[in-house]
């Protein structure tokens, strides 16, 4: 179906917020041409590097149609608890639900640990309801209950309020009923009824889901209207666009009714990025790797399509059930610090260095060697020419650095003692690839390496070799491949109802009745949004899972009409490829049913990112030579400029590529070539 909005001519920008760089791409789309920005990240106001980053690529605003950001407010705001201060109201007897969660502990093999819930106790309240697990009333909401929680909440300070109660999915009457409650007797609107957040069963999953979205709407509402209110008075006269972890995105007027589903809207961007590029490269299955300043992030696409998760532990005890993309994220960026812990062994990350004081290389004052760090002393960075250092320091500085805090204490020199900080950084990061790939059931073998991020093509070929991947793929912007998600990213907002019945006694017709429901829902939000869509488009899945489990397998819904058999079907073949075992003595049961609503936006030719005056052989793309470090030692490396590769050069390694926003390692024996819209292709020698 195609939407009643079409969107003239103008500026697109896609901007994404890391934790050390903020990306940003514009592509105007009367000319096709594209200009990039890379500035610092502004960690105290994120909106100060937008604006900073729009600056530098001298953006017309007035012109400017669209504006995709992708944000790590909300994720930020969680991980360091600067969080809004929440109360609870909930069923008489629950309040210690969201304390008690699964009796997990911090550390597994330990006896201390420490859990601070979201929601301190005495902002946990009780009021009298009760409805049964068939979402009968039990026993009936007393409204003078819940008006004296409120008036209790607000006068403790709290900012914004949870309503969370009991077998609310089954039927959400009393929530639905204090939300009228609440625009009489609570100060603002930052109100959150866990069933509108999450329809699904398992009371602790939805109280935390909700108890997120509660803690990081206000700060996340004032960020976005401050930033939209900025951008209006510089000319800009658009909706402004959030990128949600969904890898869909959601205009700046709605986004902070659902801001749980901003958390990890950053990962969400590369991995989108990487999806668009495959399709059109005509490359089924990678694994995105994505390292950043500060982390480094993994997911998987599958014939084009990125995988989602709904389960995510940001943190203890804090699940997340909202659909996001599927990323594995740890500590290991440029910036990690490399430090001799208690025991005397070298460790990477996850501390980070940042933007300020950033890696020693910086010059801004930093002193504690880092992963970038490392890689300028072994020859794989310029450091007269580090993006965004206005001071850069001399190789032999860095390398004396080194040699002092992680040399002395392991008997090395400075040099390497860099090769070790690479060697440990690697292994983390492998790791991380192996935990999206081989746990879940998918050899790396039958995968390429999609590698991207500022420092990502630095260690993919060696990734890829430690893991047995054919290929690396290096799109032609890796350094800014988020804010290219944010680009290109379609509106997208998911819808979530549970079942929680066996196939076998399934009522098809309710049950395709509620997937009606949610596309009705799903075409509704998209249309309030005042964002051009060529097209609205469903996707449809189920989780599924043997009678007795506790974990779900999701299953696309097969064939245009939900039906048992198919359903039976989907999930015989997706825990066969999973598992490599039949159970048919085993009943499945059906626990929830999905819908994804995707407004398609117009996309841009990603071709006209490979851009640039290509010389006539490679030896006319090289620009210099470096004495560089891999594992058989120090060779003598021709260093190309990207931009000026040949259409149809063979580089064989060693050889480092270089462009404005990232710096590419092709190891020795390796043989790269460029592809029809410019990436580059690296055939990994075993």
């Amino acid at each position: 179906m195609s939407a009643n909005k079409s969107a003239p001519a103008g500026l697109d920008v896609g901007v994404d917020v890391g934790g050390t760089f903020t990306d940003l791409m514009v592509v105007d789309k009367a000319s096709g041409s594209v200009r990039i920005a890379k500035v610092l990240t502004t960690p105290d106001n994120q909106a100060f590097g937008v604006l900073a980053a729009l600056d530098e690529a001298e953006v017309a605003l007035e012109r400017l149609q669209s504006l995709n950001h992708g944000t790590t407010t909300t994720t930020n705001a969680l991980l360091e608890r600067k969080i809004a201060r929440c109360g609870l109201i909930t069923t008489q007897g629950f309040r210690d639900v969201l304390e008690l969660g699964r009796r997990t502990r911090p550390q597994p093999y330990g006896l201390l640990g420490s859990f601070e819930p979201l929601i301190p106790r005495q902002l946990r309240l009780e009021v009298p309801e009760r409805l049964d697990a068939e979402g009968e009333v039990v026993v009936a909401l007393d409204e003078d209950a819940v008006i004296a929680a409120m008036a209790e909440l607000a006068a403790a300070g709290c900012q914004s309020l949870v309503v969370h109660f009991l077998h609310s999915y089954r039927n959400p009457v009393h929530e639905l009923r204090v939300l009228e409650l609440a625009r009489t007797h609570w100060p603002n609107r930052y109100v959150t009824a866990g069933h509108r957040i999450l329809s699904e069963f398992r009371e602790y999953e939805r109280g935390t889901t909700a108890a997120v979205n509660a803690a990081v709407q206000p700060v996340l509402a004032a960020y976005i209207e401050r930033l939209q209110n900025e951008l209006a008075e510089q000319g800009f006269g658009h909706e402004l666009m959030v990128m949600q972890g969904n890898g869909g995105s959601v205009s700046a007027s709605i986004v902070s009714e659902a801001a749980v589903h901003t958390v990890m809207s950053g990962p969400a961007s590369g991995v989108m990025a990487a999806a668009a590029t495959t399709r059109a490269a005509g490359i089924d299955r990678v694994i995105t790797y994505d390292m950043g300043g500060t982390s480094s992030d993994v997911g998987l696409v599958l014939h084009g399509v990125p995988q989602v998760t709904a389960e995510l532990d940001l943190m203890y005890a804090t699940p997340i059930h909202v659909p996001m993309v599927d990323v594995h994220t740890i500590g290991a960026g440029g910036g990690s610090i490399a430090r001799i812990d208690d025991a005397g062994m070298l460790v990477v990350g996850p501390e980070s260095a940042g933007a300020d004081p950033g890696p020693i290389c910086y010059g801004r004052g930093g002193r504690t060697p880092t992963m970038t760090d490392a890689n300028l002393v072994l020859g794989r960075l310029d450091p007269d020419d580090l993006l965004a250092v206005d001071n850069p320091v001399s190789r032999d500085h860095v390398c004396d650095l080194m040699a002092q805090h992680i040399g002395a204490p392991l008997g090395l020199d400075g040099e390497q003692a860099a090769a070790a900080i690479l060697s440990v950084g690697n292994n983390l990061m492998a790791g991380a690839i192996r935990m999206v790939s081989l746990s879940r059931g998918h050899d790396p073998r039958d995968f390429k390496l999609f590698a991207f991020g500022g420092a990502g093509p630095m260690h993919a070929a060696a990734l890829a070799r430690e893991l047995g991947i054919p290929e690396v793929l290096l799109p032609a912007r890796p350094g800014i491949t988020n804010a290219i998600g944010c680009l290109s990213a379609d509106v997208r907002h998911d819808y979530v109802n549970t079942l929680n019945v066996l196939l076998a006694d399934l009522d098809i017709e309710a049950a395709r009745s509620i997937i009606a429901e949610q596309i009705a829902n799903g075409r509704q939000t998209i249309e309030r949004e005042a964002v051009a869509v060529e097209r609205i488009e469903f996707l449809h899945f189920a989780d599924l899972q043997f009678q007795g489990q506790t974990h779900v397998l999701t299953v696309p819904v097969p064939g245009r009409e939900l039906t048992v058999t198919g359903l039976r079907d989907a999930f015989a073949e997706a825990y066969w490829q999973r598992f490599m075992v039949e159970l048919p003595e085993i009943r499945p049961l059906l626990v929830n049913l999905h819908t994804a609503a995707i407004g398609r936006r117009q996309g841009f030719d990603l071709a006209a990112l490979a851009t640039g005056e290509r010389a006539a052989t490679l030896a006319g793309a090289e620009i210099a030579r470096w004495r560089t470090w891999f594992t058989e030692g120090w060779q003598e490396t021709p260093v190309y400029a990207r931009s000026r590769l040949p259409a149809d050069a063979v580089i064989t390694g060693p050889a480092i590529v270089r462009q404005s926003d990232c710096t590419s390692v092709i190891e020795p024996g390796d043989r790269a070539h460029l592809d029809a819209i410019g990436n580059l292709i690296v055939k990994v020698e075993p």
